[in-house]
């Protein structure tokens, strides 16, 4: 069959390395008039739009965008499918709002129907704000990670997902066994984990909703199976922290808890990470885990501020995570904005190139995907969004006042959302247009 090539011609930019480690000016390509040429879902060749054009041949279909920018998709580490239909939900700390919205909002999903429904806006919201890859919670039945699957498989796109398994402290309508629950994620890793372009992610929701021998089947699964996901909580609020302590007195701390039942691993990415310690930091970073970042349900349900500094000295791997429903929106540019203000509230900086690092090549790392996503380099899938200048009327007039690439992205992060998203590609098919 003959190759499928097209070519989009815009401004790019792209993370290269994280900031922390090479310095901002070696941490990014940035071409003003560029160009990205795609085939058969990869990317083939990026740089100047003068010095590539020449080779191309002549029949392949040029995309131009004299005002946009075009960036890798958006990737987030941490989300939940159930929670959409009550995002935005008032003022609760987060065990009160787990049992006043959360878990009622997460009951609906024991219906496929409504399970098919949710993750079909649940995408359409990702795809719409750029996000082309997440590490995404399903409820504790089946079907929803079923459907977000069969959802995803349609499109082509890279996802991951699980079954969250919960058997204790959680009302009797969401809760599981530990042998159901090892059960049902097995058989859901056997149906989709691999395929296409889906990950399967063992899903222990918090320490608290797991006895022990849940979390020691949930351990056995990552033995069975060694290039599945984990993905969890952790030390997200210290009221939460403190009941970890009753539940496991036993154990040193939260992270010795999944540390004891071997949850740790290359693979293994623990949402928000508060209240972590350098001790826990330095373990997570051994292991080869990772930490999401979720500036935005940290601000709304008064967790605490995530400590970038602290996760940047241990090397810890970081993603960006928006957390829907606790987090108040699915787009990452806006998630972006709230970081940068976590960031001002410790005294530290957070510049528009470690932005968009932890956006796109950083939430690669952190699910060791780096060499298929997370940048523009040839080889790579073509998962890319393109941004668009004149989105809004004060985003086109302020962007006009824009001296540099650096300011030009910060604007984005601070005015941007869904509607800064022009269009949306993954393997090189636009999955949404504006």
């Amino acid at each position: 069959m003959p190759l499928t090539r097209k070519a989009y011609r815009a401004a790019i930019l792209h993370s290269i390395a994280d900031p922390a480690e090479v310095g901002i000016e070696a941490s990014y390509e940035y071409f003003e008039d560029g160009l990205l040429v795609v085939e058969d879902g990869r990317i083939s060749a990026l740089g100047h739009a003068s010095e590539l054009l020449a080779g191309l041949p002549a029949d392949v279909q040029i995309n131009h965008y004299p005002d946009a920018l075009i960036t890798p998709g958006f990737i987030d580490t941490h989300i939940h499918l159930p929670q959409t239909g009550m995002v935005g939900a008032y003022g609760e700390q987060l065990l009160d709002w787990l049992n006043t919205y959360t878990f009622p909002c997460e009951s609906q999903f024991a219906d496929q129907a409504h399970a098919d429904e949710v993750a079909d806006i649940f995408i359409k919201e990702l795809l719409r704000n750029g996000t082309t890859t997440a590490l995404v919670f399903g409820s504790v039945h089946p079907q929803s990670v079923n459907a977000f699957f069969a959802a995803a498989e349609k499109l082509d796109l890279r996802m991951i997902a699980g079954k969250v398994m919960m058997d204790r402290n959680a009302p009797d309508y969401l809760t599981d066994t530990a042998e159901s629950g090892y059960q049902e994620s097995k058989a859901l890793i056997e149906r989709w984990h691999g395929k296409g372009r889906l990950h399967y992610a063992v899903t222990p929701r918090f320490a608290p909703t797991s006895t022990p021998e849940q979390l020691t089947l949930a351990g056995k699964l990552l033995t069975e199976y060694p290039d599945l996901y984990m993905q969890t909580h952790i030390s997200e609020n210290l009221q939460e922290i403190e009941w970890v302590k009753e539940l496991f007195p036993e154990r040193k701390g939260y992270l010795d808890v999944y540390d004891h039942y071997q949850l740790l691993g290359e693979r293994s990415v623990f949402a928000h990470g508060v209240h972590l310690c350098d001790d826990e930091c330095a373990r997570l970073a051994e292991t080869g885990s990772a930490v999401a970042f979720c500036p935005t349900s940290n601000f709304f349900l008064g967790s605490g501020l995530f400590n970038l500094p602290m996760a940047e000295k241990h090397k810890l791997n970081v993603g960006l995570g928006t957390d829907v429903g606790g987090g108040t929106s699915f787009s990452l540019l806006q998630t972006l904005n709230e970081a940068y203000k976590v960031m001002q509230l410790q005294g530290a900086r957070l510049s528009p190139f470690k932005s968009l690092y932890l956006a796109t090549l950083g939430g690669a790392r952190a699910l060791r995907l780096e060499e298929r996503i997370g940048t523009l380099h040839p080889g790579t899938d073509a998962d890319f969004v393109v941004l668009d200048y004149h989105a809004t009327p004060l985003l086109s007039y302020r962007l006009k006042q824009a001296n540099s690439i650096a300011e030009t992205l910060f604007v984005l992060m601070t005015l941007g959302d869904d509607r800064t998203v022009l269009q949306t590609y993954s393997a090189g098919q636009p999955v949404h247009q504006r």
